[in-house]
């Protein structure tokens, strides 16, 4: 498969060379730099270590795909003391049957802090490659990481997508001189971001618990509030010639406690429900909120972390900012003692104890696909049907 014409202003290949599957190293050189740079280079049709197996290719454009609209929780309603049950009724609903939500009148300001970062990433990766790529690293530990794909070290085909990943772990100030410098105000736009994200992720979360009927009493809701991970990955998901053969991210269910996602006026986000792809209808100025692994685990399997994924399309970028809350990297997380309390009428455990760096070995050595790190978390006789 030829790739034709893959220059640009700022990496040009020796004229009228075509860069194909039968030229290797100039094809690994491309995929090495991400799809931002194939992109920009005009390619009309994909690598072969874009394209998927037939049986896991998407098809269908994600325009033409079945919509959803998730449940809407509302925090300013969550904050009047006579509507709160009604909204932690619709938010522990979504937990438990969706895995997904949108939280609306969250406080952070739409045009303001939410439009600067949106602007601000896209304006990142629009820079010369030479100055992304000084944050490059395989390194799937690293703090600060520019990278491409998935899970690139092992991938057997990769993904449709750059990204751009920012430890935001407290306190913010000693993290943010490791951030890039470019664009000048990245720095500056993207700590006041993550601080206002994180607000709304405490006031999220313990929601979340509240609707549970537990309370975090046995430490986890003052770490997440005080000194739990937080890691913000901003997505870039060009314009790809040939949509229906790739995706911008593979099926995958998130680590965390709660992910809570930032996005641009463009479809992607997809997910699995009732055995099918929806793809998301965002409501403007909204998070998507996603459960996440620790949380189901947490729970012991009342509230699900489901699987989704990014489809792309062949006309538009795409950007989106994903900020991904747990407790800290040595942090141990099972199911909340409350909810195993056999003197209060507990449930069975179902999942086994684990932890991010457990997360972190499980990622750096395979695929990341299907789910498989919940699953290996879920012990054998659990029934995780309330």
């Amino acid at each position: 498969m030829a790739i034709v014409g893959l220059s640009n202003a700022g990496d040009r290949l020796p004229p009228k060379r075509a860069v194909g599957d039968d030229d290797e190293a100039a094809a690994a050189d491309y995929r090495l730099k991400g799809v931002r740079h194939l992109s920009d280079a005009g390619i009309t049709r994909l690598p072969g270590k874009y394209v998927l197996p037939a049986s896991d290719r998407p098809g269908r454009s994600v325009s033409a795909g079945t919509r959803v609209k998730l449940p809407v929780v509302d925090l300013g309603r969550l904050r009047v003391p006579s509507e709160r049950a009604a909204v932690l009724k619709t938010l522990e609903a979504a937990c438990r049957e969706f895995g997904f939500f949108q939280v609306v009148n969250h406080g952070v300001d739409v045009d303001g802090a939410a439009a600067r970062m949106l602007d601000v990433a896209a304006r990142f990766f629009e820079l010369p490659f030479q100055e992304r790529a000084r944050y490059m690293s395989a390194d799937v530990r690293a703090p600060v990481r520019y990278g491409t794909s998935f899970n690139q070290a092992n991938d057997a085909v990769l993904c449709w997508r750059d990204f751009l990943k920012l430890s935001c772990a407290p306190p913010l100030r000693d993290v943010v001189p490791s951030w890039p410098d470019s664009p000048a105000d990245l720095r500056e736009v993207a700590a006041e971001y993550a601080s206002a994200n994180r607000r709304v992720f405490v006031e999220v979360v313990e929601a979340a618990l509240e609707a549970m009927g537990i309370g975090g009493g046995d430490g986890v809701m003052e770490e997440l509030a005080t000194a739990g991970s937080h890691m913000m990955t901003v997505n870039c998901y060009p314009a790809c010639p040939q949509p229906e053969l790739t995706l911008g991210m593979p099926p995958h269910s998130d680590y965390g406690f709660l992910t809570l996602v930032l996005q641009d006026d463009v479809e992607g986000l997809q997910v699995m429900h009732g055995g099918e792809w929806l793809t998301v209808d965002p409501v403007p100025g909204s998070f998507v909120v996603n459960i996440g692994d620790h949380f189901e685990i947490y729970s012991n399997g009342r509230y699900k972390s489901v699987l989704h994924r990014v489809g792309v399309n062949s006309t538009r970028p795409r950007i989106s900012v994903a900020s991904f809350h747990s407790v800290g990297a040595e942090r141990v997380v099972g199911p909340a003692a409350e909810l195993l309390d056999q003197g209060r009428g507990g449930e069975p455990r179902r999942y086994m104890d684990t932890d991010f760096a457990t997360f972190l070995a499980y990622l750096a050595s395979a695929e990341g696909k299907h789910k498989t790190f919940l699953q290996s978390r879920r012990l054998a006789f659990a029934d995780v049907h309330f």
